[in-house]
């Protein structure tokens, strides 16, 4: 069964993260995507771990950042800084339905392949942006010119702000690079909303997507808590603002998560921990008396979950309430949920003693089920093949290569 985006061609002009991770999205669920790389190849291609044996020691290789976000995807290098390069590119755009890059505002211009350009070579194309503050198109952001990475983004787009323990402290980073995957993901779904409506009307458009306007919009709940009460959300620790209990307990041999998100769970959590008098106690009985009295209730939940490990817990708690053992990446590997759904797949690590796990997609379709099918690709691997079935000639493949195009 092929994926629900057969058929859809991506131009990728990506590197890093964010761009990469977007632009896999879409090959997961079946587009063919081709990553167009700079002589050289993606710098990220260096960046480790690296597999015993792996090919690291030339510039085809790649370490297991790039192995993870760019599977499935076909690699083609282009010199887009040479007249020949720019036209083979724009060949290639003619027929695309996608372009992704994640250049700095002005590069494609200065480059000569701006929107405008290729709308006008494709009107079909929807031309996608991801940058740290967005494309003066959209609206110009005093800080256009920034340069900006997951940090960055994490930090200006208020994510930061409310990450941290209560007590004080500096600001704390969120673990995986949620300033770069978030944006990425909405990046995916405005691609994907624009092919949608490019197939019905048979025009295209520009898709603008900024780093720190996406984790904002991850943080929807500062907006409206701010809004209406003036007051500035400080971090919350490892619980919530307005619901209790909710968050992070000690286990005996390690942490559990909880979430009472309303009196409907609290009764039988009450029960489960022996205390029946607190479903009608005034201080505990309503979320809201609860999350005025979050010092005594926390105090309660985690007097009882520290008597207990993680196992007895989920067999005291699973369930009946929203519950859940905190996994590390070992304890993930083990765990059945993830092998039978398919989340940790084994691919190739070209020149390695064995296979690389990497984290598959959680998208699961019955009808045009993705994932990952291929490995990433050694940096230039389907030039010739990608320039064929675009209609390039031997000879003109050839004279391409003969002047490092």
């Amino acid at each position: 069964m092929n994926g629900a985006l057969q058929d859809l061609v991506v131009l990728d002009l990506t590197q890093m993260l964010a761009g990469p991770y977007a632009t896999m999205m879409l090959a997961d669920q079946g587009a063919r995507v081709i990553k167009i790389e700079p002589p050289g190849g993606d710098t990220t291609r260096i960046n480790g771990p690296h597999l015993p044996g792996a090919r690291r020691s030339d510039e085809a290789g790649f370490g297991a950042y790039f192995a993870s976000i760019n599977r499935n995807k076909q690699s083609l290098v282009l010199d887009l800084k040479k007249p020949a390069g720019k036209a083979a590119l724009l060949r290639l755009v003619a027929q695309a339905d996608v372009l992704v890059e994640n250049f700095r505002a002005g590069v494609m211009e200065r480059l000569g392949l701006g929107y405008e350009v290729l709308g006008e070579v494709n009107p079909r194309l929807v031309y996608a942006a991801l940058r740290g503050f967005g494309d003066p198109r959209s609206g110009h952001s005093p800080y256009a010119d920034w340069p900006a990475y997951d940090p960055v983004a994490q930090a200006m787009g208020g994510i930061m702000g409310i990450t941290g323990p209560v007590a004080g402290g500096p600001p704390t980073k969120i673990g995986p690079g949620i300033g770069d995957v978030a944006p990425a993901m909405y990046l995916a779904f405005g691609i994907a909303s624009a092919c949608w409506q490019a197939q019905r009307s048979g025009r295209g458009q520009f898709v603008d997507v900024a780093m720190v306007d996406a984790v904002l919009a991850v943080c929807e709940r500062l907006v409206y808590q701010y809004s209406v009460t003036g007051r500035v959300p400080r971090p919350e620790g490892n619980g919530h603002p307005l619901l209790c209990p909710f968050g992070i307990f000690p286990a005996s041999d390690g942490h559990v998560s909880l979430g009472v998100p309303n009196d409907r769970f609290w009764v039988p959590l009450a029960r489960r921990m022996g205390r029946p008098e607190l479903i009608d106690d005034p201080r505990f009985a309503t979320n809201e008396a609860r999350v005025e009295n979050r010092a005594a209730v926390d105090a309660v939940v985690s007097a009882w979950t520290a008597r207990h490990a993680k196992a007895e817990l989920g067999e005291l708690l699973g369930g009946e309430i929203p519950f859940g053992p905190v996994l590390d990446a070992a304890d993930i590997f083990g765990d059945a949920h993830f092998r039978q759904r398919g989340m940790l797949v084994e691919v190739e690590q070209p020149g390695a003693d064995g296979p690389l796990t990497i984290a598959n997609t959680p998208v699961r379709m019955s009808a045009t089920p993705g994932g990952v099918r291929r490995r990433a690709p050694l940096t230039g691997e389907h030039t010739g093949e990608v320039l064929a079935d675009f209609g390039f000639s031997v000879e003109e493949i050839a004279a391409l290569n003969e002047q490092a195009i």
